[in-house]
Order: structure tokens, then sequence, then C-alpha cells
């Protein structure tokens, strides 16, 4: 696993196995056990059994005796996490508005261009990672701590939708605009504003997923 080099070896395969679960490159159902974990990514057992507790304590496996069985992200546990974050989204753009600082603000600007220059080149892979970015980079700039630790799980678990949404077009165009219309919000110093057009881009988000 040459690629696993930064942080922990356990939050690397975590990481790994979090992403495959979500993308589906582990269905439902399907039983994962140490030992075939062992074989796919070439670690010993001790970082994927804490991978593995990790994954659990998420809700995205169950122990099934003999390994643990993955439950994944359904469609009904999308529509509750598109729930909730309707609602703290527009709080971290509040409160990142009221705590923003020149370097922030400078940050937020460079993560806008660059989903600028990745549309313009038509990157969706490269243009999700980058919305990605933006909310994350509002999170962490709302200086909210439990806001930050609520809204990045829930980001993580909708990538395979937003991978979709990303790759439709029309959808990646309003994205874009929305984002544009935050920034200057919160540019512009307006909290509310700011709060108000986060909360309305997940709901367009969610009717693009499912509909009215």
């Amino acid at each position: 696993m040459k690629q696993f080099k930064t942080t922990s070896l356990a939050d690397q395969v975590f990481d790994k196995l979090e992403n495959d679960i979500i993308q589906g490159n582990y269905p439902k159902g399907e039983i994962l056990t140490e030992l075939k974990l062992v074989e796919q990514l070439g670690v010993s057992r001790t970082p994927i059994r804490e991978a593995l507790r990790r994954l659990e304590q998420e809700h995205l496996i169950e122990d099934a005796g003999k390994g643990s069985r993955v439950i994944g992200i359904s469609e009904d546990d999308v529509k509750d996490i598109m729930e909730i974050r309707e609602k703290i989204e527009g709080l971290a753009s509040y409160y990142a508005t009221i705590n923003m600082t020149p370097e922030g603000m400078e940050e937020l600007k460079h993560i806008i261009d660059m989903m600028d220059f990745f549309y313009a080149k038509w990157d969706p892979e490269h243009l999700r990672q980058a919305d990605d970015d933006f909310h994350e980079c509002i999170c962490r700039l709302s200086r909210r701590s439990v806001i930050k630790d609520t809204l990045v799980p829930l980001h993580r678990k909708t990538r395979r939708y937003r991978r979709v949404a990303m790759e439709d077009k029309v959808r990646a165009t309003s994205t874009l605009q929305e984002h544009h219309e935050i920034y200057e919000a919160i540019k512009a110093g307006n909290a509310e504003l700011a709060r108000d057009l986060s909360a309305n881009h997940i709901v367009n988000a969610k009717v693009h997923m499912f509909g009215a």
C-alpha cells in the first residue's frame, strides 16, 4: 500500500474502505473479513481491525459472525443527510462570514477559481474535489467545531451522489453559480444571505438527487 504515507495506517485503511463502501465498490451485503482485506490491501491485521471497528461505529458495516457485512448508504440515509445538511450548512456559512479573515477569504477565492478552471476544462472529478474543498473550507472557517465535526463526515457519505451530480453538466453549472453567490455573500459580510443561499444550495442538490 505505497500510497499510505502521511497519516496513521489505520486512518488510511479506514479512509479507503469507507470510500470504497460509499462508492459501491463493496456492495451491500458483501462480507468483509480481515484475511480478505489483508490480501487486498497488503497491510497487517492490526490497522484493518481498527478500521473495521470504526466502520461499524459509522454504521457502514455490521458484525456477521465470521466477518463484517456491508450495510453501506441507503437512499433514505442520503435523504436524511441532506435534510441535516440543509440546516447546518447555512449555519456554517453564517459563522464563516462573521469569523472571516483575509487569509480565509483568499483561500475560499482560490477554491472558487479552481472550480471555474475545472469547469472550463470540463473535468468532473476534479470539479467534485473542489466542491468538497469549498464546503469543508467553509466548515473550517466557521470556527465552530461541532458544525465541522458534524458536516465533514456527512460530506463523505454523500460523495457518490455528488460525483454523479458533477457529471451532469446542467447541475454542475448550477452548483458553480450557487457557490459563486455564496462566496459573494460571504465576501460582502452578509451572514444572513450567506446562510440562506447555502441552505437553498442544499435544497437544490436534494431536488436534483431525488426530485421535488
